[in-house]
Parts: structure tokens; C-alpha cells; sequence
């Protein structure tokens, strides 16, 4: 027995822990210096626009040096094409085993470009890029480290983009539900291990860092929320069908919009679509700086005053369409932050509505406001779970636990109902389909047998991230290593186990290295 809780230490938890540790630690230190540069980035665009509204006559020069960052997206979309759009959506293809990458590479990229479409004042946001910075950290770290041990590639993948996410928002719990919820939509102990241990170090490292480079910890500040009774259940439930019907129109509009620029306008090059949307920005922003940007000003703004409700239409409108605009076209950013603000937006004209039909108490707007939000990630991101953490964590709603849950469930309910997916789906569905270009994959089924010090050994297949679309049909223990059930009553593997494994795959041998690297190499998996 403690031979092989040794084994269990020296196979599992020391390297969870030492993988997550270094990934969390460098994630927060990549992270907090890029908020400090996206804080610099949005007040310099801020005061572009203001000095552009005024000196109409540069314009035509802006439009010039657009073309120019426009030619340079364009080139690096074609030399790295995991630079392009959301970083949450790639993140989660990465983390699948679904898309390929280089790490360095995609850090600096994802760095440096998602910088410039915060310049120009694109309206996405930073938890994206951060999330997609803390994955490559996560392969860096594992390929640096230990260059023989690539099974544990994923696992730290995962904990970087947990501790990306947590170092942006400030919500470590949302950060774990990442893993869980979005990423691969499964909790095993393994994964619980690696992301907690990345998330602790991170934030932690975060606490510290923060102070000198003068960002903030957490996305919002603390709020002050009435509480609500049980008579006002009707202002959760309100919220989150009304957030959760419009998130079934934009996640439909979203599936038109991609659908339009991929086919319909498939002969105009990318260097013009991503010019256009550059464009559209800058005249949108010569108007309001609301219409553009992150969104995270605008939530704080609504936070403590109330644009006309004619202003928040239009604002509404306008973000909606940028956004997905910009998202479509591949535009490095993420889409995170805009939702939350669009969700906000929303949930004010709701407020607002509510005060002048219903005579609602004035005192009630900010309780809408954050339930908006929230519903807005349950019903878009399709994630409940996470929306209801990081309402308690970054949105002060630990007084109205009970109708946070509300607000969440029914807005997720809505878009279930009407069966769309999520957004974060839809972008990755969308980018898949670029990628493969409509050829189908090939399928194989065979038998492979675990080796010797293999990654498999000790671990159950529920623990293992297993290559892209690969699925274990049945397992033969091997004549030496009886069949037993470890104390989670799940069968563990064993040196000289069979699998009979069925997998369909775009790449087969990048398929084989990677089921090479958990199960030992073998003479032909195919």
C-alpha cells in the first residue's frame, strides 16, 4: 500500500502540482504586465478619439496607417493562424486537442496584436488574450521542463488558462469552473489538482504583482447590492428571460453574421475584412467612445449612472454588431468582456423600462444590472455554473445567492429551449471549419497496450485527456495485473493492458505521438 501511494505521488501529484505552480506563476506574471499595457492601450485610444473629433482633417491619415495594421494582421493570421479571433474559443480547441499550436509564438502574437485592436479601439477584451497567453505558458512549461513527459501537456495547458482567466477577472473559483465547465466538460482529480494549483500560485503572484504595476486584482469593484426578499423573486426571473431571449436572437444573429462573411463574401481577402471592421470602429468611436472599446469603462459607468434610454438602444445596437463583426473576421481579442458589457447595456434599458412602467424603486437598478450580466453569461457562454461564481465573486452578489441562481437558470433554460449553442462553441465550430475546409476525417480502430512507466499506468481512463475524438471501447488487463477497483470504485490501468480505442483524426501522426506519449510507443496504432 505505500508503495503505491508513492507511486501515486511520484506519477501524479508532484508533477500536477510542480506543472501548475510554474504555469500559475509565470501566467500571472505575463498576465498582470499585459493588463498594465491594455490599461495604456484603452486610455491612449480614449484620448485619440477625443483629439480625432476635433481634427477631422487626420483622418484620412488614420485610414492610411489602418491599412497598414490591417496588411499586418492579414500576414500573421496566415503565418499563425491560431492568432486569429477570441481567445477563449481557441483556447478551449487547444485544450480539446482539437487545434495545434505553437506556444511562443502564439504568446507573443496573441500579446502583442490584441494591443493594437485595444489601440484602435476594437470592442474586445483582455480575458481572452489572457486565457490564450496562459495556455501557451502551459505547454511552454511542461515542453521546457520535462521534454519526455508530454502527456502532461494538456493538464498544464489547462491550468494556465485557468490562472489567464482568474489573473483577468480577479474570480479564481470562475477560473477553476473554466476547466470544468467549458474547457472539457468533466471534473476528475486530475484536473482539479493541476488547475487549483495553477490558480492559487497564480493569484497569489497576482496579490503581489498588482500593487507595483498599479493595475487592479479584481474586474469590478465592490458593490453595495440591496438585498432582495422573497416577494421581488419576479426581478430574477424577469432579468434572466428577458437577457436569455435576447441571448437566443444574438447567438442566432451570430451563426447568420459568420455564416455571411465565410460564404457570401468569401472572394473579398481578409486584409478587407479586417480593414472594414477597423474602419467601422473608428466612425463609431468618432461618435461615442461607449459605442466602442473593451466595455469594461461602460460597465462601470452604468454602474453609477444611467445613459437615456435612446442611448443605451443605440448603444446596444452598435456593440452587437461590432463585435461580432469583429469576432467573425478573426480579429484577435476577446469577446468575454464585450458580452458582459452588452449584457449590462441590456439589463439597464431593462431597469430603466422598469422604473418608468412599474415605479420600481430606484435603488433596484444596480440588482438588475449585475443579474443582466450574469444571466448573460449563463444564457450566451452557456455556462451556469461559472455565472453564478463569478457573480459572487466579482459582482458582489453573496447577499442574493439564491436569486443569482435564478437569474442564471433561467436564462440557461431559455437558450436550451430554443437550442442554440454557445457562443464559445459557434466560434469554435466556425474556426474548425475554416481550418478543415469540409474535408472529413479519417477513422481507425485498434488495439494498443500500455507499457511500462507508461503516463497511463496508476490512472483511470476518466483521468486521461485522451487525443481528439478518441474513445476508449474496452479495456483487457493484462494476465500479471488483475482487474481492481481503486477507492473511487473506477478501474485503474495497468503495464500490459489492451485498449481497443476508435478515434477519428485530421492529422494521424500527430494523433499517434500524442497517444504514443500516454500509453508508451508503440509499433503501429493505426
Amino acid at each position: 500500500m505505500k508503495v503505491k501511494h508513492a507511486q501515486q505521488f511520484i506519477n501524479l501529484i508532484f508533477p500536477a502540482v510542480v506543472f501548475g505552480s510554474v504555469t500559475g506563476i509565470l501566467t500571472a506574471v505575463v498576465v498582470t504586465l499585459y493588463k498594465w499595457c491594455a490599461k495604456y492601450a484603452v486610455h491612449w485610444s480614449e484620448i485619440g478619439y477625443a483629439y480625432l473629433r476635433e481634427h477631422w482633417l487626420w483622418l484620412p491619415a488614420v485610414v492610411l496607417l489602418l491599412f497598414g495594421v490591417a496588411a499586418l494582421f492579414s500576414f500573421a493570421y496566415k503565418r499563425r493562424p491560431n492568432l486569429r479571433g477570441g481567445g477563449i474559443p481557441t483556447s478551449i480547441g487547444i485544450l480539446r486537442g482539437l487545434i495545434s499550436f505553437r506556444w511562443l509564438r502564439n504568446l507573443v502574437g496573441t500579446f502583442g496584436l490584441s494591443l493594437m485592436t485595444f489601440l484602435i479601439g476594437v470592442p474586445l477584451g483582455t480575458e481572452g488574450p489572457s486565457v490564450q497567453m496562459g495556455t501557451a505558458i502551459g505547454r511552454g512549461s511542461v515542453f521546457s521542463l520535462a521534454k519526455k513527459h508530454h502527456a502532461w501537456d494538456r493538464y498544464s495547458m489547462t491550468g494556465g488558462a485557468c490562472a489567464g482567466f482568474s489573473v483577468a477577472t480577479g474570480a479564481p473559483i470562475s477560473g477553476l469552473m473554466f476547466a470544468i465547465e467549458e474547457a472539457h466538460q468533466r471534473i476528475s482529480p486530475m484536473i482539479v489538482i493541476v488547475s487549483a494549483t495553477s490558480v492559487v500560485t497564480a493569484m497569489l503572484t497576482s496579490e503581489w504583482l498588482a500593487p507595483l504595476f498599479g493595475v487592479g486584482v479584481s474586474l469590478f469593484p465592490a458593490l453595495e447590492l440591496p438585498k432582495l426578499s422573497i416577494g421581488e423573486i419576479w426581478i430574477p426571473l424577469v432579468t434572466g428571460l428577458v437577457v436569455g431571449l435576447f441571448a437566443v436572437l444574438f447567438l442566432k444573429f451570430y451563426q447568420k453574421a459568420a455564416a455571411f462573411f465565410s460564404e457570401k463574401l468569401s472572394s473579398i481577402r481578409p486584409l478587407y475584412k479586417i480593414l472594414g471592421v477597423f474602419i467601422a470602429t473608428v466612425l463609431a468611436g468618432l461618435f461615442s467612445f461607449s459605442f466602442i472599446s473593451t466595455g469594461h469603462e461602460l460597465i462601470l459607468h452604468l454602474l453609477s449612472d444611467t445613459p437615456a434610454i435612446g442611448a443605451l438602444i443605440l448603444i446596444l445596437l452598435v456593440r452587437s454588431v461590432l463585435t461580432i463583426s469583429a469576432n467573425t473576421n478573426h480579429v484577435t481579442g476577446g469577446i468575454f468582456l464585450p458580452l458582459l458589457a452588452i449584457g449590462a447595456v441590456l439589463s439597464a434599458l431593462l431597469g430603466k423600462g422598469a422604473q418608468l412602467l412599474l415605479g420600481l424603486d430606484e435603488r433596484y437598478y444596480s440588482v438588475i444590472l449585475v443579474f443582466g450580466i450574469t444571466a448573460c453569461i449563463a444564457g450566451m457562454m452557456k455556462s451556469p455554473l461559472t455565472a453564478i461564481f463569478f457573480a459572487l465573486e466579482a459582482l458582489s452578489c453573496y447577499h442574493n445567492l439564491l436569486y443569482v441562481i435564478i437569474t442564471a437558470a433561467t436564462a440557461f433554460i431559455i437558450t436550451e429551449v430554443f437550442d442554440v449553442k454557445s457562443i464559445n462553441d459557434s466560434v469554435l465550430e466556425h474556426r474548425m471549419e475554416t481550418i478543415h475546409n469540409g474535408h472529413p476525417p479519417k477513422v481507425f480502430d485498434t488495439y494498443v497496450t500500455i507499457k511500462k512507466d507508461a503516463f497511463a499506468v496508476g490512472k483511470q481512463i476518466r483521468d486521461i485527456f485522451w487525443p481528439a475524438n478518441l474513445f476508449v471501447l474496452s479495456v483487457r488487463h493484462s494476465a500479471e495485473h488483475e482487474a481492481r477497483l481503486d477507492r473511487h470504485g473506477g478501474k485503474e490501468l495497468c503495464e500490459g493492458d489492451v485498449l481497443n480505442v476508435r478515434y477519428s483524426t485530421y492529422d494521424l501522426q500527430q494523433t499517434k505521438r500524442e497517444l504514443d506519449a500516454i500509453v508508451g510507443e508503440q509499433e503501429d496504432v493505426s
